[in-house]
């Protein structure tokens, strides 16, 4: 079996190690060029990445057919009521596809959160709210177009788990060998 590699992904990196001369890689964090993404995180998404060195491994943990569920910390433009999320945990209707349900809850900002930079924008008359959000999919931009459908607009998002492993005890930015 192969070696797993963890990394708390920052806002603004791209999931390769080839430089596109325009954001910083994994390159610029992960000194270990043997290892490459089991999935892909968008570049204004934070969190975990998991890397392996094994093609088969990296298969498995992406395939679908796993459903392997990965866990989101959503901060959002307003508080959704139970309504919003029962919208989410039925499936929602997006334009080319119907999302299986979710796992939703309201939840606290998380404890020990690292600042983004930039920041997130805030609007002194709009409050915001987290949600602790798990899916078994992973289709593009799939969090922020759900969280938009309900009428409640993502402003960050942070991969906090894909199966087993999380960002637990994992600096912004660092990576660990599991």
């Amino acid at each position: 079996m192969g070696r797993i590699l963890l990394f708390n992904k920052p806002y603004g990196v791209i999931c390769q190690f080839s430089r596109d001369g325009l954001h910083p890689t994994l390159a610029d964090y992960i000194p270990l060029p043997e290892f490459y993404p089991a999935g892909r995180l968008d570049t204004d998404s934070e969190g975990l990445l998991v890397l392996t060195d094994d093609g088969q491994l990296q298969h498995r943990i992406t395939d679908p057919r796993h459903k392997l569920p990965k866990t989101y910390w959503v901060q959002v433009e307003g508080v959704p009521d139970q309504a919003a999320l029962d919208k989410l945990r039925t499936g929602i209707r997006l334009s080319d596809f119907t999302t299986q349900p979710a796992g939703v809850n309201l939840m606290d900002e998380p404890l020990n959160l690292w600042c983004r930079n930039p920041p997130v924008r805030e609007r002194r008359a709009i409050p915001t709210s987290w949600l602790e959000l798990t899916i078994r999919e992973g289709k593009n931009r799939q969090v922020r177009r759900m969280t938009a459908a309900i009428g409640f607009p993502t402003l960050r998002l942070i991969r906090y788990r894909i199966g087993e492993w999380t960002l637990d005890n994992m600096a912004q930015g660092g990576w660990r060998l599991v």
